[in-house]
């Protein structure tokens, strides 16, 4: 990897990092650790389990940053949103504590 995939990385751990920064009474920590939310290979989050209001709003409110701070990083890097989205993905992946959720092939499982 170069430079260039450095620098994204370097970026997308910092969208990751801001991502669980409190916006609604739960916080992002919180969604993971009571299993109401995970992250997906494409960067971005899931709602685990349905009709948790709480959980979807979080979800959409970091989903619409990170999408806007991919786009930014895609922009910024001369790569696609799609590159930028898929080491998200992976980066997420990595940084998540056992026993939170992430969604694999099969559909969602407890690292």
């Amino acid at each position: 990897m170069g430079l260039k995939w450095y620098a994204i990385g370097v970026c997308v751990l910092t969208i990751l990092v801001m991502g669980s920064m409190p916006v609604f009474a739960l916080s992002l920590d919180e969604a993971k650790a009571k299993g109401l939310v995970g992250e997906k290979a494409n960067g971005y989050l899931g709602v685990v389990a349905s009709g948790n209001p709480e959980a979807q709003a979080l979800s959409s409110d970091i989903n619409q940053k990170r999408r806007q701070a991919y786009q930014d990083i895609a922009q910024r890097e001369k790569t696609n949103l799609r590159t930028v989205e898929t080491l998200a993905g992976e980066k997420a992946i990595e940084k998540t504590k056992p026993g939170n959720f992430i969604e694999g092939p099969g559909g969602w499982m407890k690292k």
